[in-house]
Order: structure tokens, then C-alpha cells, then sequence
């Protein structure tokens, strides 16, 4: 079975707004085994929304339209459908009703312009919308079914979830896919290709293996495809066990885990404290750690000090210990790790010191070096990382290490 999006909006085609809904689509049709093979993304035009709607019948059984159902002419989107159709509108009273509920929940008279929400194509199945005025619509034509929703993040969310999915599943019958993420840090895309080439290439025809790398990390997602549910459960967890026991060094989590929470929940079950102290990072690392709910109850604080003057004044490191060896040096981020302990009395901390760029570098020091430091109750050590010379991406990537070196030093008891 093929599945197509279209996305209609100025908005999207200037970058004016980011398409996070097809994402969301994707994903949650493909947890009931709807691939979808084309995203298109168009202007709030008649002709093109026609013409687009006529290629996407030819090759999907499913299509799915998001945007342009507002009550402002902009919005193009019904009255198109209605053309591409070749049939009338009509008024449909139980998505007026509730239109003039929002409203007055919000204290609000309903006007003519938000009336027209009301209106649908005579032969589409309306898809009540109680969390917003533009209702969903289901076309079922020549064995291709088109919905149309509204381009509002939470309403199509809530459409979907409690309108489309449950009438696809009835509609279509399709495969049972199951996914298995591997998380990794530490090692880039093509080393960790060659670690597991023998556990890939043994792979049945029924399981994908896909590579997700990002700052710093890979994310290996298994996916596996076939008509007996438990089945397909079964052997994508045999291989996500295969694949954990050949790197599982690499390995800070599964599925939707978060290194700062995996670190955090270790510091929890140890019951240890943890403090920071940034340089290069510029206070990167406390915002991951704080983002996390319930934080406070290891996490004591921060300091980020960016200047050689501040490390002097506030972390107490030697005048003379950065004139010798550089700021960005194994023996100023060791004093920097150490200082943040006893500032914050903690059992653990982590140090950043290095060049992000894109100046300051030097032949000795190129842009991309940092050093970490990483202190615990049984050992404090410091870790060269060449990060490049992506400002951004070193900022990101030097907290994320230090992070996960604190896992590592964790694990080793």
C-alpha cells in the first residue's frame, strides 16, 4: 500500500513555517504500517492543489492534505476539493454546532466568515474537529481515499489520532511493522558501519536497518515487517539484543531515551549530586541537565566562565597554571572539574575548556580542540575530543561528551 502527503501553504514553500506535520504523519501511520512515500509540499493555488491531487491518485492509495481550511481567502483548500471533485458545497450542521461551542466557551460571538467553516464537498464524510472551527474531511473516490485536515499542529494531531488512524485501520488492511531504536554516542556513522557490517549483512529481508546520526550520536533503527504481529516482536527484539552485545560501549539508551535523563536517573540510583563547570560550552550542559523534570534533586549549579580572568576569580584556577599550559589544557580543566566540586560540595562534575571558533585556534590548539574533565567519588580525568570547526555543532557535541563520559565513569562500579 502507498500513502502520499500534501501540505498546502505560501507559508511552508518561503520558510515561513516549518512542516512538522508530515513528521508526525509519517511516523504515526507507519506505527500501523502505512509507508509513506511522498511528501509535496505546494502553494495555496487551485490549479496546483488540481493538478497534484490528479498525479498523487495515480501512484497512493491513501492521500492526506494538510492547510488551507481556514475561514480567510487565502483559504483554498475545500472549495478546491469540491472542483477536483466536480461537486457542490454543503452546510453541515452538527461542525456549525460545534463551531458556535468553541466560541462561546471562549466568550466569543460566531460571525459570518467563521459560518463558512461549516461548509463542506457534498461527498466527503466530515471529521468533527472539537478542538478547533475547520473540520477534517474523508473523500473515498475511485479506491483512493483523500483526507483533508487542518494545518494547525494540534488540531491535525487530534484529527488524527481520534478520526483518521482508527478509519485507515478499518479501511486498508495492512502489515503489522515494529521499530527498535538503538541510541549511540561517540562514534560516527561510518566507524559504527563498520563495527556491526557482519550483524547487517546477516540481516532477514524482512528487517531494515536504518543509521540516524546527529550531534554527536547515532541512532540505529531496526524495522521489521510482516503479518504475524508477535512474530515480527519477536525476532526484532532477538536482534536488538544481537545488536546491543557488539557495542554495547557505544550504547546510553533505547527508543526515545535522553542522555541527560539517562545520566540523570544514574546520579539518582547512586544517589550522588552533580555540579558543572563551562567554558567553550558557554552553559550548554546546565541547560540539557535542568531541562530535565525533577533536576533539582541532583543538580546544584553552574559555572560558566568563559574568561581566563573568571576561572581566576571564580573557579579559583591558578593565574599561572593558564599562562603555562593555555586555558585549553588537560591541567586547567582538571583544576576547573576539581574547583566545581568543592564550590558546589558534589560528589560529581564536569569541566569544558576549548576553542569553538571559528577564530582563536592555532596550529597547536586548531579550532574544534576541547578538553573535559570528569570527576566522581573514585576518580577524576580529563578527555581530548577534535570536534571541527562547526561553532554550533562543538558547543552541542563538547556538552553531550561530557554527559556521556559521566555515564561511562558511572557504569564502571
Amino acid at each position: 500500500m502507498k500513502a502520499e502527503i500534501i501540505t498546502i501553504g505560501d507559508e511552508l514553500l518561503i520558510g515561513q513555517v516549518i512542516d512538522t506535520n508530515s513528521a508526525w504523519m509519517g511516523e504515526e501511520l507507519n506505527k500501523i504500517g502505512i509507508k509513506i512515500n511522498r511528501i509535496t509540499s505546494i502553494s495555496d493555488d487551485r490549479d496546483e492543489i488540481i493538478s497534484t491531487l490528479k498525479e498523487a491518485s495515480k501512484r497512493a492509495h491513501l492521500v492526506l492534505i494538510t492547510g488551507g481550511l481556514g475561514p480567510t481567502n487565502d483559504d483554498i483548500t475545500k472549495k478546491t476539493l469540491a472542483d477536483f471533485f466536480k461537486v457542490n458545497m454543503r452546510f453541515d450542521e452538527k461542525a456549525f454546532e460545534d463551531v458556535v461551542h468553541l466560541f462561546s466557551i471562549r466568550g466569543r460571538e460566531v460571525s459570518a466568515i467563521n459560518r463558512f467553516q461549516a461548509e463542506v464537498p457534498e461527498n466527503c464524510t466530515t471529521l468533527y474537529n472539537k478542538v478547533g472551527t475547520a473540520p477534517g474531511m474523508w473523500f473515498d473516490e475511485a479506491d483512493v481515499v483523500y483526507v483533508s485536515l487542518p494545518g494547525v499542529p494540534y488540531e491535525m494531531k487530534y484529527l488524527m489520532e481520534n478520526e483518521v488512524i482508527p478509519r485507515v485501520k478499518q479501511r486498508f488492511k495492512t502489515p503489522f511493522i515494529v521499530h527498535s531504536t538503538v541510541l549511540t554516542f561517540g562514534i560516527g556513522e561510518s566507524f559504527l558501519a563498520e563495527k556491526i557490517a557482519a550483524f547487517e549483512n546477516a540481516l532477514p529481508d524482512s528487517i531494515k536497518l536504518a543509521y540516524l546520526p546527529s550531534a554527536g550520536s547515532v541512532r540505529l533503527r531496526l524495522s521489521g515487517s510482516g503479518n504475524d504481529e508477535q512474530e515480527v516482536n519477536d525476532l526484532v527484539r532477538h536482534l536488538t539484543n544481537q545488536l546491543s552485545e557488539i557495542i554495547p560501549e557505544y550504547i546510553y539508551g533505547y527508543e526515545k531515551d535522553e542522555l541527560p535523563k539517562v545520566v540523570g536517573n544514574l546520579l539518582k540510583l547512586k544517589g550522588l549530586s552533580l555540579a558543572t563547570a563551562e567554558s567553550c560550552s558557554g552553559g550548554f550542559m546546565a541547560h540539557l541537565i535542568t531541562s530535565i523534570p525533577g533536576s533539582s534533586a541532583y543538580y546544584m549549579g553552574s559555572s560558566v566562565t568563559y574568561s581566563n580572568e573568571s576561572k581566576t576569580q571564580l573557579l579559583n584556577i591558578p593565574a599561572s597554571l593558564i599562562e603555562k599550559y593555555g586555558a585549553v589544557s588537560e591541567p586547567v580543566v582538571l583544576a576547573m572539574v576539581e574547583s566545581a566540586k568543592k564550590l558546589f560540595k558534589v560528589d560529581c562534575a564536569i569541566a569544558t575548556t576549548g576553542v569553538a571558533g571559528p577564530g582563536g585556534g592555532t596550529p597547536e590548539k586548531p579550532v574544534g580542540t576541547v578538553w573535559v574533565g570528569v570527576s566522581t567519588p573514585d576518580e577524576t580525568k580529563a578527555y581530548l575530543l577534535k570536534l571541527g570547526d562547526n561553532r554550533l555543532r562543538t558547543i552541542e557535541v563538547a556538552a553531550l561528551s561530557g554527559l556521556n563520559l559521566l555515564r561511562k565513569a558511572l557504569l564502571k562500579k
